[in-house]
């Protein structure tokens, strides 16, 4: 039997689709999107989009959004979840708007590429380690001036770990959103209730007692496959920097080993005697006597190069 919080966990497949994937609970979606895109659109409504695209052509690949929406205006929207680092995750993320647009061609010589701005949400689970920060906006302008060039692809990136902000801390509702996206299940009472009318509603969708029989089966199972998946992770990086540690020490004992050899050998002490004492083999500090010799002859030649441009220049 899993042990759960009191609300369900939004980066599992259930949780995430019963936030904002819901038509019954739109307006926690819009909400979302209009606090992210504050002072650049504003949803008054959308419409829930076939979250598939077929493949344009036998050998193309189709596409699978988390949710695909449109808004009032025409513009489309494409919010997804991901838990774990994939590789060339920004050159997919690219992908799956340029498909949002393409799918937007009108067969016939008529049509006069009237696009739709498509807007791509990337909610990030962990640090992609780029830019190490938590909000990244990504646009299409002159790399000169910066002015927005156009407006038909927009991208942000949220990587949640970076956002850090306690309850008490939150000024915005966006930020309280953020929040209650990160911390929800393991929250005992939902903060900012009283703020405004749609945590009062996420309240109320994410609460687990709320869920159907039939709806708790599928969040067990989405849950389970959550926690063995961030285990699955957890356990690699332990592994992984574990490893990096023993290496390194390794590396930096031998190149300590290998200093002192080279001083000892400055000092006139025979080869044969510091290997004993250092652990470095013979053909090793034979190699390292070989590698300073190169480098003084090589900064002698050097020496002599500027010398003779030096005396050039005099004439």
């Amino acid at each position: 039997m899993l042990v759960m919080g009191k609300f369900i966990n939004p980066f599992t497949d259930f949780g995430f689709h019963r936030i904002f994937g819901q038509e019954v609970h739109k307006e926690l979606l819009i909400d979302f999107l209009n606090e992210l895109l504050k002072g650049e659109r504003h949803i008054i409504d959308i419409t829930f989009q076939n979250p598939i695209l077929q493949p344009e052509t036998i050998e193309d690949r189709g596409v699978i959004f988390d949710i695909h929406c449109r808004d009032d205006k025409g513009g489309l929207f494409v919010v997804e979840m991901q838990n774990g680092a994939q590789p060339y995750f920004y050159d997919r993320g690219i992908y799956y708007l340029s498909r949002a647009i393409s799918n937007q061609g009108e067969k016939g010589k008529d049509w006069k590429f009237g696009l739709c701005p498509v807007y791509g949400i990337f909610l990030l689970n962990y640090k992609i380690g780029i830019n190490s920060k938590f909000r990244t906006d990504v646009i299409l302008a002159d790399r000169d001036t910066g002015r927005m060039f156009s407006d038909k692809i927009r991208q942000v990136y949220l990587e949640l770990p970076w956002f850090t902000k306690e309850a008490d801390d939150c000024e915005t509702d966006f930020e309280c959103w953020l929040y209650l996206l990160k911390h929800m299940d393991t929250l005992e009472r939902m903060p900012f209730k009283a703020r405004k009318a749609v945590f009062d509603k996420l309240l109320e969708v994410a609460d687990v007692a709320n869920l159907s029989k039939d709806e708790r089966i599928l969040y067990d199972e989405a849950l389970k496959r959550y926690r063995d998946y961030k285990n699955t992770i957890d356990y690699a990086e332990e592994k992984g920097l574990e490893k990096g540690i023993r290496i390194g020490e390794a590396k930096g004992k031998a190149e300590e080993q290998r200093l002192i050899a080279a001083n000892l050998k400055k000092q006139g002490i025979n080869i044969e005697t510091i290997a004993q004492c250092t652990g470095v083999s013979v053909e090793e500090i034979e190699e390292l006597l070989c590698e300073v010799t190169k480098r003084v002859y090589f900064i002698g030649n050097e020496r002599m190069l500027i010398a003779h441009d030096s005396n050039r220049l005099r004439f």
